[in-house]
């Protein structure tokens, strides 16, 4: 079923029996259905297709924070597509051809709003993260409000623990406690800065991989 858009005369999306309607670069166009291919994928073209099953897999839990948060989104594509590009040509690795995150590459968020500065995390008991930094509020575009968000991720688990906006720049410090299942779990950590209008952040600060305690 199509749907049309802009009245009887304007463009649609959707199937109509041989053609399809869709919107590219904002100017509405319609193609002909695509034909399956009889041809075996090649080992290059497998591989391709695990990087971008793996990828879709690991980010689809961020696509809210992305949608805000990476890159300016202009263009024909969607900050969330830029998400997966960088992560797929960036942030992953192959090994005896299986792909898998590189997590040091991996970016939460990829803007032009000031960073932390000597941001540590270390383990507490407790499944507890606790976040240190200086307070560079008078620098470049960093505001004393901005706000802290931390982001989790167990591969054991396949799960995220996300804390939006729990710190102010001026904070300094701030306590992340995960859920008693997380215990003895070894966990991957970042942070990033947004704004208040909640328009702008920093690339994301990767923290290390740590086992809580």
């Amino acid at each position: 079923m199509a749907r049309i858009t802009k009245g009887i005369l304007g463009g649609f999306s959707g199937k109509v029996g041989t053609v399809v309607g869709a919107s590219w670069r904002g100017q509405d166009i319609i193609r002909s259905t695509p034909k399956p291919s009889s041809r075996k994928a090649t080992g290059k073209q497998m591989l391709q297709q695990l990087k971008f099953k793996l990828v879709i897999g690991f980010l689809k839990p961020l696509t809210a924070i992305q949608n805000r948060y990476f890159g300016s989104g202009s263009g024909s594509k969607s900050r969330v597509n830029l998400a997966v590009s960088y992560t797929i040509g960036e942030a992953v690795q192959v090994t005896a051809d299986i792909p898998e995150l590189v997590y040091s590459k991996v970016l939460i968020t990829r803007g032009d709003l000031a960073g932390f500065q000597d941001i540590t995390a270390a383990p507490q008991p407790g499944n507890i993260i606790r976040l240190s930094w200086q307070d560079n509020s008078a620098q470049g575009n960093a505001s004393a409000t901005d706000k802290a968000s931390v982001v989790c991720y167990s591969e054991d688990l396949g799960t995220f623990g996300i804390f939006e906006s729990v710190a102010a720049r001026t904070g300094l410090t701030y306590d992340v406690t995960l859920p008693d299942y997380y215990a003895g779990k070894q966990v991957q950590v970042w942070a990033y800065f947004h704004n208040t209008e909640e328009t702008s952040a920093s690339n994301s600060a990767y923290l290390g991989a740590l086992t809580l305690v």
